[in-house]
């Protein structure tokens, strides 16, 4: 039986994917985003251990209010795919029970993609940049790793969402978002939705709490009304 390290549940997740979702929160994460809003979750090796058995049961639990409204269970982050023993093993229990499952995922984990994608009926997929100046700027990080996620992503037809944080300054321009669509067209072809997410300061408090400079400190929160013309204008095709 394997055992993961957990930040938090949320038993009542409404933006994670269909429908009302369980949605736990995984610990540990290679990058380091700084428009990242759970940097509490960063750390790997800290967190709740939890056995899958244990999740597993707890998650059932909360099954009589997800399955009524078409929802299921969202693994998020930190990033979910660097505890691939336990996400796989989690994975294949849900799925064996009829429960739609979803990982939101920066595809940046720990290999083992193609098996992991078979018990995954949904994946947001976060795109950080498009190429890899940006991405190394963005999240510190080689966007070469990610993209071997994609190629199984890709190979897998698992159903994609794209999301995409939209930032004051950094990628909240026309420009940005041309790159962005040709992007998605030719690297993840199977995504049929691209989420725009505005840029917030709702984990400003947390780097406060932990002691952490916070990348992005003066950096206002993004217009939501000029995300939504982004979106109409370059996504609304998909």
């Amino acid at each position: 039986m394997a055992e993961g390290k957990i930040l938090s549940i949320e038993s009542m997740g409404l933006v994670d994917g269909p429908g009302i979702r369980t949605v736990v929160f995984m610990q540990g994460c290679a990058l380091r985003c700084k428009f990242c809003h759970n940097p509490d979750s960063w750390q790997c090796g800290e967190g709740q251990s939890i056995s899958s058995d244990e999740l597993y049961a707890r998650i059932l639990r909360f099954r009589p209010y997800f399955e009524r409204s078409g929802g299921g269970v969202t693994f998020s982050g930190g990033e979910p795919l660097l505890q691939k023993d336990f996400i796989l093993e989690m994975l294949k229990k849900l799925k064996a029970a009829g429960i739609h499952t979803c990982i939101d995922t920066a595809g940046v984990g720990a290999g083992g993609y193609e098996e992991i994608l078979r018990y995954t009926d949904l994946v947001l997929y976060d795109v950080k940049a498009v190429d890899p100046e940006g991405y190394r700027q963005i999240c510190g990080g080689d966007i070469a790793v990610t993209e071997e996620f994609q190629k199984a992503l890709a190979k897998s037809g698992t159903e994609t969402v794209i999301r995409q944080v939209v930032v004051p300054g950094i990628n909240d321009t026309d420009e940005y978002m041309q790159k962005l669509s040709a992007y998605i067209k030719e690297k993840i072809p199977q995504a049929k939705k691209v989420e725009l997410l505005p840029y917030h300061l709702m984990g400003s408090h947390k780097y406060k709490k932990l002691g952490i400079s916070e990348p992005l400190a003066g950096v206002p929160a993004m217009s939501k009304a000029k995300t939504e013309e982004f979106y109409k204008k370059y996504f609304t095709e998909m």
